[in-house]
């Protein structure tokens, strides 16, 4: 691999020799905030109004791999409106931290419309919504608790991880992630309770043992009425029965 231009000049020659004639671009990713790995790319997004439709693109260049991310000057706000949907910003996200590399006079719009976005947070969870998440997180703990297969074991606290993690971030309308952004998000959110997270499906993944996450995914629930199983239904209300034959 050719030796390594500096990131922000490298994201500036890139954009600079692929884009030229766009509106706008800026550099975003692990690199702008100082959480830069040997494994890192440089994220680039790219407002460019001659293209018809959004599209993202990964390759090698001045010894970085890079990841362009090229919209209109339209088309990223269905993007935005989807993160915000999902609950997982990772767009506006992006935007909003970017370092500015070409700026026609478009960028601060569009970085004050994704700090925006992130400031008001998703939507809020229905309690139907929330009794739903109880029922369904419910139904993993107690396959869990009866599970005599590490194999299967391992596979419900995984699934655990994601769902509750979910309820913890939702319930408090705060933004959700994947991967490292799992993490990342409760962190931001309390500090203090990603550390009980960590610590309690850590520890089984090191002894195998299950009560320290039960404990756990029952004190999130808790404020929300506890487990549930016992009277749940989805669709019940709406349900028609067919007409008796004569």
């Amino acid at each position: 691999m050719k030796e390594r231009l500096d990131p922000i000049h490298a994201a500036k020659v890139f954009v600079e020799t692929n884009f030229r004639h766009c509106r706008g671009a800026l550099l975003a990713g692990s690199v702008v905030r100082g959480q830069e790995t040997a494994t890192s790319d440089l994220d680039i997004v790219v407002f460019d109004e001659t293209l018809m439709n959004s599209y993202r693109e990964s390759l090698y260049a001045f010894g970085w791999p890079i990841e362009v991310f090229v919209y209109n000057l339209t088309s990223y706000k269905l993007f935005f409106e989807n993160d915000r949907k999902a609950a997982k910003p990772s767009m506006p996200r992006m935007v909003s931290e970017g370092i500015v590399l070409k700026d026609t006079g478009i960028m601060e719009s569009i970085q004050q419309e994704a700090k925006a976005l992130l400031e008001e947070g998703p939507e809020p969870w229905s309690t139907d919504t929330i009794r739903t998440k109880r029922y369904f997180i419910t139904d993993v703990l107690d396959d869990l608790r009866g599970s005599e297969d590490r194999k299967e074991r391992l596979f419900c606290v995984n699934t655990l991880s994601d769902l509750v993690s979910e309820f913890i971030l939702r319930t408090e309308r705060k933004w959700i992630g994947s991967s490292k952004w799992v993490i990342r998000s409760l962190e931001a959110h309390d500090h203090e309770l990603a550390v009980r997270f960590f610590e309690a499906f850590e520890h089984f993944y090191r002894t195998d043992e299950t009560a320290h996450i039960i404990e756990f995914v029952e004190s999130v629930l808790e404020p929300y009425g506890g487990r549930l199983f016992d009277g749940f239904s989805i669709g019940k209300a709406e349900a028609e029965r067919k007409p008796e034959k004569l």
